[in-house]
């Protein structure tokens, strides 16, 4: 077994020594996000520990993960008491834990475990390893310390995290070490042909027509160093595509060959959410990010800009190179 740190020992000892836990990851959760939250809830219950999955906003959980074994236990955080100890995972900042911030600040213990880089360690025990290709694959490290041995529940739901993170192993986080990771959890009984084709296979009608819109507005600028799309709440509407359905249309516009960074604009009613990947090495996305608010690392990041949508892509063009 791999030599924990200081934090993870901690980690470990405040989980096992726990009476009740709440796991919650940030808002508007992606696959690391939900497969981290419902894998770490099935080990934590492996060792007798009541545990609950919880979500930072006050609706369901996103349907395109529906099929993870354990996804339909999520409870609303308002319906549930302070716990012993709130495990954040994923989310960089109590702000990111939502509607569940009010349970995390109520909880004797926070445990926050993440791999975002501008982690603000907001926890009481703090793991936080930017080098880790997703939260999942720190999770899993753990789990021989936690004294789980992973059944197919807990490595479908980490394989899960671990694909959508690494941009089904194309990113640059797509290390030898998370390939390594991978490989032991397939062995431990996570299928990866049927967990991709839940992912990326089993789009709805509704969604591909979105995906129609977002390609037809492709759009060059910063003299075609950056390539941006958009899609607005009437494209939801229209189509009939859900929310969550839009979280890999970033990788869509992605594609484009020649350019060094993308952005992906989703006007809603709280603002406009923009994704942003840098395709040329030496390019911070995330710092762009920040100074909207956001966060996120260094080839991935995202914020939500209060201001309409001309206003918000000419304001982060500005960032991006080619603007000068």
């Amino acid at each position: 077994m791999r030599e924990l740190s200081g934090d993870e020992r901690a980690a470990v000892d405040v989980l096992l020594a726990a009476g009740s836990v709440v796991v919650c990851a940030h808002v508007s959760p992606d696959g690391d996000a939900v497969g981290s939250v419902i894998g770490a809830v099935h080990a934590l219950r492996r060792r007798g520990i009541d545990a609950v999955p919880t979500l930072a906003e006050d609706r369901t959980g996103p349907a395109t993960y529906a099929f993870l074994p354990g996804f339909d236990e999520y409870r609303p955080a308002a319906s549930l008491e302070a716990p012993d100890v709130f495990l954040a995972l994923d989310a960089p900042t109590f702000e990111r834990l939502g509607a569940a911030e009010p349970l995390a600040r109520a909880a004797r213990t926070v445990v926050v475990i993440d791999h975002h880089p501008d982690n603000a360690r907001f926890g009481g025990v703090n793991v936080v390893d930017a080098a880790a290709p997703s939260t999942g694959s720190i999770l899993w490290r753990l789990l021989p310390a936690l004294g789980v041995t992973p059944d197919e529940e807990i490595a479908a739901n980490l394989y899960t995290a671990l694909m959508t993170d690494t941009g089904r192993f194309s990113y640059s986080n797509t290390t030898a070490e998370a390939l390594r990771v991978a490989a032991a959890m397939i062995e431990a009984g996570a299928d990866p042909a049927e967990l991709y084709r839940k992912v990326y296979e089993s789009r709805s009608a509704a969604s591909l027509a979105l995906l129609g819109r977002t390609l037809s507005r492709i759009t060059l600028a910063n003299r075609n160093r950056i390539v941006y799309s958009w899609v607005t709440g009437q494209d939801l509407s229209e189509t009939g595509a859900l929310p969550e359905e839009t979280e890999n249309l970033v990788d869509a516009v992605r594609q484009t060959a020649r350019v060094d960074a993308v952005a992906f604009f989703k006007v809603g009613a709280d603002g406009v959410k923009v994704s942003l990947r840098a395709k040329c090495p030496g390019l911070d996305v995330g710092a762009v990010a920040r100074t909207f608010g956001g966060g996120g690392h260094t080839a991935a990041a995202g914020a939500t800009i209060a201001a309409p949508l001309e206003e918000a892509v000419a304001r982060v063009l500005a960032l991006l190179p080619g603007s000068e």
